[in-house]
């Protein structure tokens, strides 16, 4: 079981009555709605983070090794997706 710790957060009045309606609509309470809003925003950003992390060093591998597949030669091969005649993805080249 994981360690539960108590935080505080300041919230201006307008946030606060927002956030006691929403909770009263979905008959919840404000305490779920902010944790609920915590986790998505924390997942939502490791994974915008993570695609990050990738496009960097893809960027830097590119720069390296100078491999690269051309928009025209994806675009061709997405084409063929779904399709009797599809075919395996462009290799890289330089």
């Amino acid at each position: 079981m994981a360690s539960i710790s108590i935080t505080s957060v300041k919230l201006d009045s307008s946030v606060k009555d927002r956030l006691q309606r929403l909770a009263e609509s979905r008959d919840r309470k404000p305490h779920w709605l902010m944790k609920e809003a915590i986790e998505q925003y924390l997942e939502r950003e490791e994974k915008r983070q993570t695609f990050r992390n990738e496009a960097i060093a893809s960027w830097e591998e590119y720069q390296t090794s100078g491999e690269h597949v051309t928009s025209d030669a994806v675009t061709k091969w997405l084409d063929t997706w779904g399709n009797d005649d599809e075919t395996p993805a462009p290799e890289c080249h330089k």
